[in-house]
């Protein structure tokens, strides 16, 4: 994407409001337009939905052991307690920041017959409800972004929900493939300044993808259902991303006043990560320690190879000894800031060719088809590592990071970490390569919930100390981890009859207990 996405999406990130009654006229600013039309609309309807994802990162990791809290007091997202303001981001985003410039957008466009614009709008919208469905379970949408005239919304079943995100995504195709010229405006432009769509600069194709993209994520996420069909899963697949190019993601800028708070949100100048350390779980997978002799080229990358991780509850030594602090830096930080994932001018990802790949490894496994798996499954390493391997120094602070080269691409391939004939494939390959791939998204959860945080899968994986006493006092994966998020905070406020009939239906009384409650996703 152009350097300028987060500028581009504040910017654009207005509603189409109506016009102010004549009496009020004398009032109007003209340098604060009241409507836009689609061009001026869409930049921040994608850069904020894909910072939905964003904000919920600053909590999933934690649940899925990409980091712990470096201090051992109880009380952090690591021992599964929860907040429903640390929800709010993931609700609001959803909601306000993006999901409700979507009906006026694709209104506007199709006004003025504008059809890319409507189908953009329908696949971002497919987007930002299957994460905020994935996240927190039952969502608002048939009486959603209706203002002023319904402040408090009815929820929707999940399972609606998902019916709903196929749709869009249907629809948005449709709408993609029609012809340029049936567009009275093109879907990107440079003149007289950038419009329109920042995500793929007017490709279409790109779009098409990742609707079925994330379709096939959608399908997958249903593996407990006896409705799951992975053979519809590898059709999807066969739709979605064809190259790591295709990745759907978000470029970090620096801020350019009077705008702020443009860089990553994992990064040092956010400072979101200061009490944090990787996980020992994470540690183990690259530094030779999970396959004794076989340590992952992203070794260095996605973690320094200085790192020496930390379980859940523990805490860590001060940085003052040198321990688990980004190499080099001065004044001693937390080596998550020594991270690839942690530049400030980074990248975020929402869903990636080599997440699609591990997608269709898993499907094709399950549908017995390995030669298809093992395939599949090579692809995606090699695409991730290529990705990350690129090299650089970047800061603050600064940090050099190591090239991954073909020849260590291949031995890895060649090493026990990987099957070495598709007879030899197993899930757990598939999902610990896809773990470690998609470091830091969010729904890598969704994995690990629909798989019951299996421990024959995810072996590192270690039950925090000083855990939540509710969920520690569970007597199945079911009850002892979390499965879904609290609502926001302003539901709370705001919508508290929804809110409390969430709770009922999930057949909760507190929040320690809502939280153990499975998603419709998460079930039978």
């Amino acid at each position: 994407m152009k350097k300028y996405l987060f500028l581009l999406g504040l910017l654009g990130s207005m509603a189409a409001l109506p016009s102010c009654q004549t009496y009020l006229d004398v009032n109007n600013n003209p340098n604060n337009p009241v409507s836009s039309t689609p061009n001026f609309l869409l930049p921040g309807i994608i850069s904020n939905g894909i910072q939905t994802q964003m904000f919920t990162a600053l909590r999933t990791p934690y649940i899925t052991q990409y980091v712990v809290s470096r201090t051992a007091n109880s009380g952090g997202n690591d021992q599964y307690y929860f907040t429903n303001a640390q929800s709010t981001n993931t609700f609001n985003y959803s909601y306000f920041q993006s999901g409700g410039n979507i009906p006026p957008m694709i209104a506007a466009a199709q006004a003025e017959g504008s059809p890319y614009y409507v189908g953009a709008g329908k696949i971002m919208q497919a987007l930002i409800l299957a994460h905020a469905t994935d996240m927190l379970g039952d969502i608002p949408y048939t009486e959603a972004y209706q203002g002023g005239n319904n402040y408090t919304p009815k929820y929707d079943s999940q399972q609606q929900i998902y019916t709903t995100i196929n749709q869009l995504c249907d629809e948005g195709v449709v709408e993609m493939q029609k012809p340029a010229t049936a567009n009275f405006r093109p879907l990107y432009s440079t003149s007289p300044s950038e419009s329109g769509d920042i995500l793929y600069k007017g490709d279409v194709n790109k779009w098409i993808r990742l609707a079925y993209s994330l379709k096939a994520r959608q399908a997958q996420h249903l593996t407990k259902k006896a409705s799951y069909d992975p053979a519809a899963v590898l059709a999807l697949c066969d739709k979605g991303f064809t190259a790591s190019t295709d990745d759907a993601q978000i470029n970090f800028q620096t801020a350019v006043l009077p705008l702020t708070n443009t860089t990553n949100i994992f990064g040092p100048t956010r400072s979101n990560f200061g009490t944090a350390t990787f996980s020992a779980n994470v540690v183990k997978y690259l530094n030779g320690t999970t396959y004794p002799g076989v340590v992952d080229p992203r070794w260095g990358i996605l973690v320094p190879a200085t790192s020496t991780g930390v379980d859940p509850g523990i805490g860590t030594a001060a940085t003052t000894t040198g321990i688990n602090i980004t190499p080099g830096s001065s004044p001693a930080v937390t080596d998550f800031y020594g991270s690839w994932y942690a530049r400030d001018l980074g990248y975020f990802e929402v869903i990636t060719y080599h997440e699609l790949k591990f997608i269709e490894a898993e499907a094709a496994f399950r549908a017995g088809n390995t030669q298809r798996a093992y395939d599949a499954l090579r692809a995606g390493v090699r695409a991730n590592m290529a990705k990350v391997g690129v090299g650089g120094t970047f800061s603050p602070p600064t940090v050099t990071f190591p090239v991954i080269t073909q020849a260590q691409i291949t031995a890895y391939l060649a090493s026990a970490a990987m099957p070495q004939t598709p007879a030899a494939v197993t899930l757990r390959q598939i999902m610990e390569q896809k773990y470690l791939a998609m470091f830091l998204n969010p729904d890598v959860w969704s994995d690990m919930r629909r798989l019951d945080f299996r421990p024959d899968i995810y072996v590192n994986f270690a039950y925090p100390s000083r855990a939540n006493p509710v969920l520690l006092a569970g007597t199945t994966a079911l009850t002892r981890f979390p499965r879904r998020l609290l609502p926001g905070a302003t539901e709370v406020l705001y919508n508290p009859s929804a809110i409390a009939k969430l709770f009922s239906d999930a057949g909760a009384t507190a929040n320690d207990d809502y939280v153990t409650k499975p998603l419709w996703f998460d079930q039978p």
